[in-house]
C-alpha cells in the first residue's frame, strides 16, 4: 500500500474545502496541505450555486459572517481586475403588505448595530436620497438597507414588479458572483503555494496518534496531523468514520435556468424575492388533477414565500434564473439526485405572481431550460458549523445550506484559524459546534422565526 503524509487533510474539493485549504497555505506557507475528493474540484454542490451573496441575516452574528466573507471577496476581487465578476445591485425582498413590522426588528437586530443610517425608510413617491440600483459596480453601490414603503414610488423604481406590491427592502450590499472563478483562483493559488491535491474515495479513516485515511479500494492511505472534514453534504458520512456525529441534516432543492428569449425580466433587475406566501394560478383543471396525486396536492394549496428570480450572465446575458426551497423534507444526500419533473411548472408559475411578465412562459419554457439543483446540508438553525470536532485534531467546516459560494471565503479563514489555533473573531465559538453549550444562544435560536433560508 502507498502511504502519503501530510500535516493537514482537507476531505472535499467544493468551494468550502477548497477556501480552508487556500487561508491554511497563505497564512502557514511551511504547512503541508493535502485535498482529497472523488471527484473534480467544485463539480458537485459547489456547481449548483446561486452564485448569489448577501449580507442580510435575521441575526448580528450571521450578518458579521457573511459581511466578512464580502470583504474576502472584495480584496480577491481588487486583487484579480474582478476575476470572480462581482456585482452589486443588492437583493429586492418585495411584500404585498403595507406593514414591515417583522421585516424590520430583524433588519434592526442585525444593521443596528451600525447606526440608524444603515437603515434608510423612504416614504414618499420621490424617495428623497434614494440611489436606484442601475450600475452593477460594487465599489459604487451603497451599503445598508433601503425601505420603500410607498407603492407608487416602488412602481416608479421596479416597474416590472406586479402591481400589488405595498412595499420592498433593499438590501444593499448584495449581489452576484462567479463561484467557479472564485474556486478557481483559490484553487491555483493553492497549488502554486504548494498545495497538493489527491482524485480519490475516503474508504476508512481511523485516528491513533495520527489520522489515518485509506483511499480507493485500500490502494494507498494518507497520514495526517489534521484533518478537515469539508465534505458538503457528506460530513456526516465522514463524522461517522471517525466515530462521532453532527447535527445536521439534508434538503433537495431545486432551481431552474433558461434563455429569456422575450426578455420578460429586465437585466438590471437585481435578485429579487417574493417574501408572501401564494397560492399559485392554476386554473380549476389543473388544480383539480393536483389535488387527485398525494404528492402534488400541496402544490394546490397555500405555499410558503421565498420565491426568488434574477438575470443571468450580466448586463448582456440573456439567461435568467428561478428558484423555490420549499421542500422540508430530509433525504439521504447521492451523487444523483432525482428532480421533480413537475418543479420548473411550480416555479415558473409561482415566479410569474411577482414578475407577470413571466407568464408568457407558461407551457412552453424554451427548450434549452436548464433544470439543477443540489443538497442544502444545514443546522436546525441553519448556522454553519466551523471548528472542532469532538475528535482532537478533527474539525468541520460546512452546513452552510444556499449560503456556501457566499460564505466559503469567511469559512475557510475561520476554518484555518481553528486549525492553527487562532480564531481571532469573536464570533468564533458562536460559529463552530461549541455552540451548542451555549443554552442561552441555542434558545435564542430556536426562538427565531426567520432562518434566512432562501
Amino acid at each position: 500500500m502507498l502511504v502519503k503524509n501530510t500535516d493537514v487533510l482537507v476531505i472535499g474539493a467544493g468551494s468550502i474545502g477548497i477556501a480552508s485549504a487556500y487561508y491554511l497555505k497563505l497564512t502557514a506557507p511551511k504547512l503541508d496541505v493535502t485535498v482529497v475528493d472523488c471527484g473534480q474540484p467544485l463539480a458537485f454542490t459547489s456547481a449548483q450555486s446561486g452564485e448569489n451573496y448577501r449580507n442580510w441575516w435575521p441575526h448580528p452574528v450571521m450578518k458579521r459572517f457573511t459581511d466578512r466573507s464580502t470583504e474576502l471577496m472584495e480584496e480577491i476581487a481588487r486583487k484579480t481586475n474582478n476575476r470572480i465578476i462581482l456585482t452589486r445591485r443588492g437583493y429586492v425582498l418585495a411584500t404585498r403588505n403595507s406593514s414591515l413590522d417583522g421585516i424590520i426588528d430583524d433588519l434592526t437586530a442585525s444593521y443596528g448595530e451600525a447606526g440608524e443610517e444603515e437603515i434608510r425608510f423612504h416614504r414618499d413617491i420621490t424617495g428623497g436620497t434614494y440611489v436606484k440600483p442601475l450600475e452593477a459596480d460594487w465599489m459604487l453601490a451603497p451599503s445598508g438597507v433601503d425601505v420603500l414603503e410607498n407603492s407608487r414610488f416602488v412602481q416608479n423604481v421596479f416597474p416590472w414588479l406586479d402591481n400589488t406590491v405595498q412595499s420592498v427592502v433593499h438590501i444593499r450590499r448584495a449581489g452576484t458572483f462567479s463561484s467557479q472563478q472564485l474556486g478557481q483562483y483559490m484553487l491555483e493559488r493553492f497549488h502554486e503555494m504548494g498545495g497538493k491535491r489527491i482524485t480519490s474515495t475516503v474508504a476508512e479513516i481511523s485516528c491513533e496518534t495520527r489520522f489515518r485515511t485509506v483511499l480507493g479500494f485500500g490502494e494507498s492511505e494518507i497520514r495526517a496531523e489534521r484533518l478537515i472534514n469539508a465534505a458538503g453534504p457528506f460530513i456526516n458520512d465522514i463524522a461517522r468514520m471517525l466515530g462521532t456525529s453532527l447535527p445536521v441534516e439534508n434538503v433537495l432543492q431545486q432551481k431552474i435556468a433558461f434563455e429569456d428569449k422575450v426578455k420578460a425580466i429586465p437585466r438590471r433587475m437585481p435578485f429579487t424575492i417574493d417574501l408572501d406566501p401564494q397560492c399559485i394560478n392554476w386554473d380549476d383543471a389543473e388544480r383539480e388533477l393536483l389535488l387527485q396525486d398525494p404528492s402534488l396536492a400541496p402544490f394546490a394549496e397555500q405555499m410558503m414565500g421565498g420565491i426568488h428570480c434574477r438575470p443571468d450572465g450580466g448586463d448582456n446575458g440573456t439567461w435568467i434564473k428561478l428558484g423555490w426551497a420549499f421542500n422540508r423534507t430530509p433525504s439521504p444526500a447521492t451523487f444523483g439526485p432525482v428532480f421533480s419533473d413537475s418543479f420548473p411548472e411550480i416555479v415558473l408559475r409561482g415566479a410569474s405572481r411577482l414578475n407577470p411578465s413571466l407568464k408568457t412562459y407558461f407551457g412552453h419554457l424554451p427548450r434549452t431550460m436548464t433544470h439543477y439543483g443540489g443538497f442544502y446540508t444545514l443546522t436546525e438553525e441553519n448556522w454553519p458549523l466551523i471548528g472542532p470536532m469532538e475528535i482532537e485534531n478533527a474539525f468541520v467546516v460546512g452546513a452552510m445550506s444556499g449560503f456556501g459560494s457566499m460564505a466559503a471565503c469567511a469559512a475557510g479563514e475561520l476554518c484555518a484559524q481553528w486549525v492553527l489555533g487562532t480564531p481571532s473573531t469573536p464570533d468564533a465559538v458562536a460559529l463552530s459546534p461549541k455552540r451548542y453549550e451555549d443554552t442561552a444562544l441555542m434558545a435564542e435560536l430556536r426562538a427565531q422565526t426567520s432562518r434566512g433560508l432562501l
